[in-house]
């Protein structure tokens, strides 16, 4: 007994010897990815000329100089909110907010729904047809976009796809492939004898689904909700093919067309909608980011 209680003492001496290297180790990592966005922000208030001198500076003014001489340092350095103001109305920020706001809502709301639904079947009506509608979207994870990316826009073009409903529809076929995978391991989870009891009580399908099954997919479905919201809301390749960009730009399209011809990038306006566009989803991301980790472990181990 006392050995083992020796050998106990002695291993965690180990793990608090090594606990601060790893420590230490992610440290390092988190700075260095917290950094672009960093200097993303910093810039977002700055003048050209200084976006290119001083990435990472906030004055060139020594502080020997006296405080005037720092106060005029600033004022030069800064550009306060002009790049803001120049960004949002170059961009037509609003706009392509309310764009994007509207495709990223519809399609999470539709991805959430049809594929929960798609997974409550697959899982309770076994037969070879949901076998192969399972493997399909599974399948569809490892196809890359790049195959099928021209097919898509000339069958979104011939469809009439080429607008924000038209383009909901687009991603939830390629979110499904996921979405269906996390949710068919967790209703895998679900004890069927509590779909038995409400079919007992009088239920029908649909409300068997609303009432008895959704409320219990609620993890997976905030999971689902939070990854997708981040890909639809940053995407820029598959609305740049689908959407008519000239009537419907999204943040991201709208970003891009700041880079003007002949190489000419008003970088400061650039990088102040580039603040204006993550701060959105950096907040929900914060917001429910407690629910990913339960979520991922109850579709991904469960079943």
């Amino acid at each position: 007994m006392a050995k083992q209680k020796k050998t106990q003492e002695v291993s965690a001496v180990r793990q608090a010897k090594h606990g601060w290297i790893i420590t230490l180790l992610f440290t390092v990592l988190s700075v260095l990815w917290i950094s672009p966005i960093f200097m993303v922000l910093l810039n977002s208030f700055k003048r050209k000329a200084y976006i290119f001198k001083h990435p990472f500076g906030i004055s060139t003014v020594s502080i020997t100089e006296g405080f005037e001489a720092f106060k005029d340092g600033m004022s030069r350095l800064f550009c306060s909110t002009l790049n803001y103001k120049n960004g949002l109305r170059m961009t037509h920020f609003w706009d392509c907010f309310g764009n994007s706001l509207f495709i990223t809502v519809g399609s999470v709301v539709l991805i959430v729904l049809c594929c929960s639904m798609c997974a409550w079947y697959i899982v309770r009506v076994k037969t070879k047809g949901t076998k192969l509608m399972y493997t399909l979207c599974l399948f569809s994870m490892i196809v890359p976009f790049q195959m099928v990316m021209f097919t898509l826009s000339k069958f979104a073009n011939m469809l009439h796809l080429s607008n924000p409903l038209g383009i909901i529809i687009v991603y939830l076929g390629f979110g499904a492939g996921l979405a269906v995978f996390m949710f068919t391991g967790f209703v895998k989870s679900i004890s069927l004898e509590i779909e038995e009891a409400a079919m007992i009580d009088g239920c029908t399908p649909l409300q068997m689904y609303f009432r008895v099954v959704f409320p219990i997919l609620r993890p997976t479905a905030v999971t689902v909700a939070i990854l997708e919201a981040m890909w639809v809301w940053n995407d820029y390749l598959l609305p740049s093919l689908v959407l008519n960009i000239n009537q419907y730009k999204t943040i991201p399209i709208a970003i891009q067309y700041l880079k003007q011809s002949h190489g000419m990038i008003d970088w400061g306006a650039m990088m102040a909608m580039l603040v204006l566009a993550i701060l959105p989803i950096v907040i929900f991301y914060i917001v429910c980011q407690k629910y990913i980790i339960e979520g991922v472990l109850a579709g991904a181990v469960k079943g």
